[in-house]
């Protein structure tokens, strides 16, 4: 109510008491919602191709693995993996361990047993990188290893990343063997093994065989 004039209350108009009511209510939204975040970019099955892999340490390394983002997001994909508490990797982040296997995040739908993320296992030299396989959960590895099997007992928060304390099994291979595999992969610049690691490589070679 408001008074008027002559000193006698009167009514606002209806009219006049809405509009009123609407900006205030528009001014309190804008002052405590929290702004949306924008949506995610697509990427297309086609746009990603063997050009889409290079040598693993251009990549942006974070703990024992390697990250990157196909959609430019790289800050995103770093600070997700950097979180002790995890969190969901934005879509195009790459995560990669040893050079012929990767994991890339993609738009959400793609398929939700795996979180949406997309695995490959590739075959790689010193003149590219050749996608061997691709897919969801039913891709295996060269050693006929499913990577769903794998990825999915780590703990939800960390979106099927494994660490070494994510509740993932352990991997047959050691850091330095790891190490190792990443300072030889063939499209990277040539970069010296400590002893540890050529001996470590060395143990590795045979027990694969090679």
């Amino acid at each position: 109510m408001a008074r008027n004039q002559s000193g006698r209350t009167s009514f606002l108009r209806p009219a006049r008491l809405v509009a009123m009511l609407w900006i205030t209510a528009t001014a309190m939204q804008g002052c405590s919602s929290e702004p949306e975040p924008p949506p995610a970019k697509a990427l297309p099955t086609e746009s990603i191709t063997d050009a889409s892999f290079g040598c693993i340490s251009d990549l942006t390394p974070v703990d024992r693995f390697f990250v990157g983002n196909l959609n430019g997001d790289l800050a995103a994909t770093v600070a997700v993996a950097s979180a002790e508490e995890g969190g969901v990797y934005p879509v195009g982040s790459v995560v990669q361990l040893v050079p012929t296997e990767v994991m890339v995040k993609r738009e959400a739908g793609f398929n939700l047993v795996t979180r949406d993320w997309e695995y490959f296992d590739l075959d790689i030299s010193a003149a590219g990188t050749k996608i061997r396989v691709r897919g969801a959960d039913e891709v295996k590895n060269r050693f006929g290893n499913s990577c769903q099997d794998c990825h999915v007992k780590a703990a939800p928060q960390f979106d099927l990343i494994c660490k070494t304390d994510h509740g993932c099994d352990p991997i047959p291979i050691n850091d330095v063997m790891i190490r190792a595999l990443q300072k030889t992969d063939p499209r990277c610049e040539a970069q010296p093994l400590t002893a540890e690691e050529a001996e470590g490589l060395k143990q590795l070679q045979a027990a694969l065989g090679a």
